[in-house]
């Protein structure tokens, strides 16, 4: 845990990201919100679609070098980080929860292991999330980064 409050990592990470969007040359709103250890980002305007490229991936190294960023302010030990940019985390977040909802029946139905893709860690949480109070299955991540993948079990 960070000895750095989390309203200056808020700062500090509103501040890293409007210099990313201004570097990008894009007009777009910027705001952190705290969410117990968590610093949640959100990037709203006309045209941030190159903020959030091919399937999420930008948005992705966005969060990563946001978090980067925050690291070095509070010698390794800073918030867990989310960022939805132009609604798209908030859209990806509720298609990955309908379609692990939808494996969860799957390997209820069929009594086999359901092995997703590999997946980037805020994507695998939402998978454990989504699944963590279904009934008949469990969850668990296997694998070395960055080829780690979630397995949902009939129990």
């Amino acid at each position: 845990m960070s000895d750095v409050p989390m309203e200056e990592q808020a700062k500090a990470a509103e501040e890293f990201t409007r210099g990313l969007v201004d570097a990008f040359d894009l007009e777009a709103d910027v705001r952190v919100e705290i969410d117990d250890e968590f610093l949640r980002i959100f990037v709203d305007g006309d045209s941030v679609g190159p903020l959030i490229g091919r399937d999420g991936v930008t948005m992705e190294a966005v969060r990563e070098v946001v978090k980067t960023n925050l690291q070095r302010q509070t010698e390794g030990h800073p918030a867990r980080v989310s960022i939805d940019i132009g609604g798209y985390g908030a859209r990806r977040r509720a298609a990955l929860e309908e379609f692990a909802r939808g494996l969860a029946e799957k390997a209820i139905e069929t009594g086999r292991a359901q092995v997703l893709e590999p997946m980037s860690p805020p994507d695998r949480k939402i998978v454990h999330d989504a699944v963590g109070d279904i009934d008949g299955v469990s969850t668990l991540s296997e694998g070395e980064e960055p080829r780690r993948r979630v397995v949902i079990e009939p129990t």
